[in-house]
């Protein structure tokens, strides 16, 4: 059984830092893009970014890059999300995903995420 729990959000001033993690268990680190979605008010589930650890490769979302930094521990089955000059429209709650997709689709395709973590709320107050 897939299992993944997530620690870190808050609250916190515009420019600030967050760090997120997602501790995963119950299936192979490597056969997957390992990331977060966020979803904010009245909004639609965007991808946010995913890290693919056996091939070396990450997405972000355009709004992130630069910005948004994703990591992988191997030794402790966990990723983690530092989330650096945060602006308002940061704010979301954001979902840990182990997805089935192609690194290049992760952002399209929540259709193709096989489990969520239990969300953590991010908010960035302007």
């Amino acid at each position: 059984e897939v299992q993944l729990v997530e620690s870190g959000g808050g609250l916190v001033q515009a420019g600030g830092s967050l760090r997120l993690s997602c501790a995963a268990s119950g299936f192979t680190f490597d056969d997957y893009c390992i990331g977060w979605f966020r979803q904010a008010p009245g909004k639609e589930r965007e991808g946010v970014s995913c890290i693919n650890s056996s091939e070396g490769s990450t997405y972000y979302a355009d709004s992130v890059k630069g910005r948004f930094t994703i990591s992988s521990d191997y030794a402790k089955n966990t990723v983690y999300l530092q989330m650096n000059s945060l602006k308002h429209e940061d704010t979301a709650v954001y979902y840990c995903a182990v997805s089935a997709a192609d690194i290049t689709t992760f952002g399209a395709a929540p259709e193709y995420v096989i489990s969520w973590g239990q969300g953590a709320q991010v908010t960035v107050s302007s």
